[in-house]
């Protein structure tokens, strides 16, 4: 009968998390993570022959070897950068991009 209990109650919890909305920044990197995977296989900002990272330049102000090796899920670097362009957007209420490609062809506007 406990185990029955347990079950049902670890069931409800589990409702329970999955209903809570998640933070809209959090989400929408996430989407573009998942957009940019489809578009490139290395990192976008990623320099091949000298293995800089170009984003830690901007991000960080401070040029940076890639660590990562051009792999841009869970990069810190990268997260930051699409945390300042969610910032940017939601600062001057412009709509937020639903494509990756989109985010890299407004860049320049930071």
């Amino acid at each position: 009968m406990s185990k029955a209990k347990d079950y049902t109650e670890s069931l409800e919890i589990g409702v329970q998390e999955k209903q809570e909305p998640e933070d809209p920044q959090k989400r929408w990197i996430n989407k573009m993570i998942k957009s940019a995977r489809r578009y490139h296989k290395l990192c976008p900002y990623y320099d091949k022959k000298t293995g800089i990272c170009l984003l830690s330049i901007t991000v960080e102000g401070v040029q940076n070897k890639c660590d990562r090796d051009g792999r841009y899920e869970n990069c810190p670097v990268f997260a930051k950068f699409l945390e300042k362009m969610y910032d940017y957007y939601r600062k001057r209420r412009k709509v937020l991009p639903s494509d990756f490609q989109d985010v890299v062809h407004q860049a320049f506007l930071i």
